[in-house]
Order: structure tokens, then C-alpha cells, then sequence
């Protein structure tokens, strides 16, 4: 029998679709240049990565997953932090079991370079993990000059967001009031506008400090759920 890291990038490649592979570029931007320059897809989709690591988390190992991490297939690296948040999310998982999961995640980050590699993952494994713990590693990666490190940090408050713990995401999102790329202006305006569906005064205070200076995207994200007329004020602001 194959090793199961092999059975997984094999029922991978099963699933792979050649329209969907032409595609995937050109949605994750990897021409030159491009936030996801030379990526190269599979052509599967989330839904069946989804199932495939739902096969396979109990059985494969976290020393294993690292000839998948670290593959130059997308969906092969998305369907390892499946993998991961699966392990991480057990019923029955241990601290140090979750610490290991943790480990290899930051090991890896070089692996997790795109959106939605970030987004399946930063706030379900180090957020979920570091919410009662110092946060020293996700005010590295916010003052890191990688983008992908500075998406994590801001969407593993997430998990914080949840739980009602706003101040690390609103010190984030002030920060990266200058931010140069816009998928971190598209991350922050999600995070506040996350908060604002929990706490409006909370967010209505952030706009009222910073709306003017705000870049367009961030404000846009942030103020999405707010009644048209509140949304029409602080684009006026702008």
C-alpha cells in the first residue's frame, strides 16, 4: 500500500479538472508581479479537498504532512490545513497534541502564501491556540514585511473576535491604516466590520478616529453591514 501522503496527492490529482486549472490562476493572481506569482493548480475543488482530508486526518501523522505542505500544488497545500484544522478541531485532541499542530503550522508559513491558504487556517489553528496564551508571534508577523505573515496576524484575531476580545484586531486594523496591499485592506475592513456586527459602538468609534484616512477597500469591508445611510455618511467621510 502507498504511504497515505502519497494516496492523498493521488486522489488529488484524480480530481483535478483541466478548465479549472486554466482558471485558478488568473483568480489567484499568479502572473509576474502578481501576489501569487508561479502557483500552479490542480484544478480541484474546495469542497472535494474538504472531503479528502476529512478521509485521511485521523489516519496521516503531522510529520507526513510536510512533502504535502510544502508541495508546489495550491490545492495540495490547502488540503493540508484542512488536515490540520480537522486534527487541531477533534474532539479528542490533546494540548501537545495541538502545540505540534501549531508548531508545524509555523514552520510552514512560507507554505501558506495566498488568501485563502491564510483564511482556512490563521484563526482555526494559531488564533484558537494562542487566544488564552502570549501573542509575541502574531505581533512578529504584523510587523513582518511578508505580506502573507501580516494576513495571518490579522485573520487569526478572528478567533479572538469570537470570543469578544477586540483589542489586538483594532491595534491591527490601526496599524495597517497605510498598508500598501489591498488583500490586507480586505482583511482589516472584514475584521472591524466582524466586530461591528458584535459591537457597532466599537466600530463607530474606529470610523470616527480613522474613517478619513482609511483606504477605500478597508472602509468598504467594514462599513458593508451598516444601513445605506450610515454607509453613504462614512463614504462621504472618505
Amino acid at each position: 500500500m502507498k504511504p497515505i501522503q502519497e494516496q492523498i496527492l493521488s486522489d488529488l490529482k484524480k480530481e483535478g479538472n483541466k478548465e479549472k486549472a486554466d482558471f485558478f490562476p488568473k483568480f489567484f493572481k499568479t502572473g509576474p508581479g502578481e501576489y501569487g506569482e508561479g502557483d500552479i493548480f490542480l484544478g480541484v475543488t474546495v469542497p472535494v479537498q474538504r472531503k479528502i482530508a476529512k478521509k485521511y486526518y485521523k489516519e496521516i501523522d503531522i510529520p507526513s504532512l510536510t512533502s504535502l505542505i510544502t508541495s508546489p500544488f495550491h490545492e495540495v497545500r490547502l488540503t493540508t490545513l484542512f488536515i490540520l484544522v480537522f486534527k487541531f478541531e477533534s474532539k479528542d485532541i490533546t494540548e501537545k497534541k495541538q502545540k505540534e499542530i501549531l508548531d508545524f503550522y509555523l514552520k510552514h508559513t512560507n507554505s501558506i502564501n495566498n488568501w485563502d491558504l491564510v483564511d482556512s487556517s490563521a484563526d482555526k489553528i494559531l488564533g484558537a491556540f494562542l487566544f488564552q496564551r502570549p501573542r509575541d508571534v502574531l505581533d512578529k508577523f504584523h510587523k513582518s514585511k511578508d505580506l502573507w505573515k501580516n494576513r495571518i496576524s490579522i485573520l487569526s484575531t478572528f478567533y479572538f473576535i469570537r470570543k469578544n476580545d477586540f483589542n489586538d484586531t483594532l491595534r491591527y486594523c490601526e496599524s495597517y491604516l497605510y498598508h500598501k496591499h489591498d488583500l490586507i485592506h480586505k482583511a482589516t475592513g472584514w475584521m472591524l466590520r466582524e466586530i461591528g456586527n458584535r459591537d457597532k459602538k466599537i466600530l463607530i468609534n474606529f470610523l470616527q478616529s480613522h474613517a478619513a484616512k482609511m483606504p477605500r477597500t478597508m472602509l468598504r469591508y467594514a462599513i458593508e453591514k451598516l444601513p445605506e445611510s450610515e454607509r453613504k455618511f462614512w463614504l462621504s467621510v472618505k
